[in-house]
């Protein structure tokens, strides 16, 4: 079955001191574009991220946003500079030996000193350790993508199919009443001539008549174009419920029945017949906006 490019999905995992919760949103789009939002210190993760959503998107953006909170019980580490602390009191000798001032530098002006004390998170960087665990819960968004892009696929599959089904029902009645158009054309050009010819003791020419029926007859054929969109209906109907993705084909098979359509309309010279060609094109029309959503 089709799937629609349209879904959401999340999941959580503790991984390390962290809550971590992956949302999934996808939408339409022409090729398969994955935009992965990640905070500074897990960047390094971004790349293998996206390689694990492309290996079941194959059409459509997903927009994949990384929240990460750190637990309340993992506590923050404290590292001293020690050079930077020795540094600083051999400085401070230096310039009471030169200047001669007096006073010794304290442990409270040293601690007010920038950069002398860090403060950590516990597993505040990502590392190859994460990855694992992050892939797992990238895994089951995708999944919960899936479903819901599966279920709205299932859906247009439905509603394209009535629509198919609805235009088959067209092509069948243009079908019906095409041989009609020649007759209608040359009982008018019967009456015409009949009407110019009034009172006049010259009759109709029947071989002459019959020839200039023949060659409208030719140039308002619309036999090949019924046969293919007979065949571009049976194809649709094939890609519907194919497990590929069948987004593009079928972009292309409603426009190619567009233009059958449209030429029918051209050569159309009966009331009946451009009537139908009015509800196909309107039907189309609703076909080829819900193709662009499917994968």
């Amino acid at each position: 079955m089709i799937r629609s490019m349209t879904g959401f999905g999340q999941a959580s995992r503790q991984i390390g001191g962290y809550r971590v919760q992956i949302d999934m949103k996808s939408v339409n789009h022409r090729y398969c574009e994955v935009v992965v939002r990640l905070p500074r210190e897990w960047l390094s993760l971004e790349e293998p991220l996206k390689k694990t959503v492309q290996q079941s998107v194959r059409r459509g953006r997903v927009d994949v946003f990384v929240s990460i909170e750190r637990d309340a019980s993992s506590g923050k580490t404290v590292q001293v500079d020690w050079d930077l602390v020795e540094g600083l009191r051999q400085a401070a000798r230096q310039i009471n030996e030169r200047l001669g001032i007096d006073g010794q530098l304290g442990l409270q002006e040293i601690l007010q000193m920038p950069d002398v004390l860090r403060f950590t998170d516990s597993g505040s960087q990502a590392d190859d350790t994460f990855l694992p665990q992050l892939q797992e819960c990238a895994e089951e968004a995708l999944a919960q993508l899936g479903v819901m892009r599966h279920s709205e696929g299932r859906h247009l599959s439905e509603d394209l199919s009535f629509k198919i089904a609805a235009l088959e029902q067209e092509r069948l009645e243009i079908k019906r009443f095409a041989p009609l158009v020649v007759d209608d054309y040359a009982s008018k050009l019967r009456q015409r001539i009949q009407d110019l010819l009034a009172g006049q003791a010259v009759s109709i020419d029947e071989q002459r008549l019959a020839m200039e029926v023949a060659v409208f007859a030719d140039r308002a054929s619309i036999d090949e174009e019924l046969t293919r969109l007979e065949s571009h209906f049976r194809q649709c109907g094939e890609l519907l419920q194919s497990g590929e993705p069948a987004g593009r084909k079928l972009d292309f098979l409603v426009q190619e029945m567009n233009r059958e359509v449209n030429t029918i309309g051209s050569k159309a010279s009966h009331v009946e017949l451009t009537a139908s060609v009015v509800r196909m094109k309107a039907e189309l029309e609703k076909i080829r906006e819900q193709v662009q959503n499917i994968e």
